[in-house]
């Protein structure tokens, strides 16, 4: 795994009520929650990248707003066409 650096004030910390590790962890998440939702990545890979389960992710999504489903109806129906092959 790679690490980055990051600079932040240590006012965020204070502001959002998280120590660093909490503040990261919830940037990873956050992260990885938009790029879903814009369709960058699968839910595999946000989960992946949030550091969280499948599961987990998913209730990050609830959390955040976010559709744990995110096909167009073009895409759901190629999905359910596979499952009846």
């Amino acid at each position: 795994m790679r690490t980055v650096p990051i600079q932040l004030p240590e006012t965020v910390f204070s502001a959002l009520r998280k120590n660093p590790e909490e503040f990261i962890q919830e940037m990873r998440i956050a992260a990885a929650v938009k790029w879903y939702e814009l369709g960058d990545i699968s839910q595999a890979k946000a989960a992946e990248i949030a550091g969280l389960t499948r599961a987990e992710f998913i209730n990050a999504l609830s959390r955040y707003q976010v559709d744990f489903i995110q096909y167009t109806a073009q895409e759901l129906a190629q999905e359910l066409a596979k499952d009846v092959d």
